[in-house]
């Protein structure tokens, strides 16, 4: 079985792969000062929950955006795993050229999830991945990786909003009962929610017009679920995009060996 490991700034997600079948899938919160044995206990403890040992796991793809959580990650994985363990990152093979100006600093992460949209979604395509930030990659019509456009995602910035300010207060991630709040929380709701839909929607129907023609536009991330509903520019929410995409690059690599 393989193990796929995204590590976001919030938030990291596991999948366990049986040959092509997503068998379990978990996530965890994100603690970048997480000692090795801290992060040791914690991954044994839940992939043991469930059942899997360090037998099963005979190869493992990992995404890292935290390099203190990769370092961590690279020290535990023989405790863990009996095979071979891919770390997603430059001269990691990925069958994708991509086109930007400088290709090592794009995040792994999003090189991931461009591979995962064009080899399940075609291309040309965008993703939308709805984490800390909001990401938008693009795939070219060749099936290349563009480029694409970051936003501060709607937690931190509904966060950076109540710190900003002496009377506004943290809500829940809610949908208001209208888009015209009737008080301070559903305004706020209604502001996050309705305005990160809108900012969502402008910027796909702005990177669509660049590509032009029929483009793919896939959704993914914690929060996709929520707001995409409420978006008019996306067609596919693919929630564990990201890991189907490790799972291609491990076996990629694995080709390449």
């Amino acid at each position: 079985m393989l193990l796929t490991i995204d590590v976001g700034n919030t938030q990291f997600a596991l999948g366990m792969f049986d040959e092509e079948d997503l068998i379990g899938h978990w996530r965890l919160s994100t603690h970048p000062d997480a000692t090795v044995d801290e992060v040791r206990w914690r991954l044994s403890g839940i992939l043991g929950a469930d059942g899997f040992t360090q037998s099963d796991i005979r190869g493992v793809a990992i995404s890292s955006v935290v390099p203190a959580v990769t370092t961590a990650l690279r020290r535990v994985m023989p405790h863990i795993a009996s095979g071979d363990v891919v770390i997603v990152g430059p001269g990691t093979r990925t069958g994708m050229a991509i086109e930007i100006d400088n290709p090592r600093e794009v995040g792994a992460d999003r090189i991931v999830n461009a591979l995962a949209a064009r080899e399940r979604h075609g291309h040309p395509a965008v993703v939308v991945d709805f984490g800390t930030s909001t990401n938008f990659d693009v795939v070219g019509s060749q099936g290349a990786y563009l480029g694409g456009a970051i936003s501060p995602g709607v937690v931190i910035s509904t966060d950076a909003l109540v710190s900003g300010t002496a009377a506004l207060r943290r809500v829940e991630f809610d949908e208001p009962r209208s888009v015209i709040g009737k008080g301070t929380v559903e305004a706020i709701q209604s502001g996050a929610l309705y305005g990160h839909a809108g900012l969502v929607d402008g910027i796909v129907e702005r990177i669509a017009a660049e590509l032009g023609g029929d483009v793919t536009r896939v959704a993914t991330g914690g929060l996709a679920s929520t707001i995409v509903p409420h978006c008019s520019s996306v067609d596919t929410i693919d929630p564990y995009l990201t890991l189907e995409g490790l799972r291609l690059i491990y076996n990629l690599n694995q080709d390449d060996a």
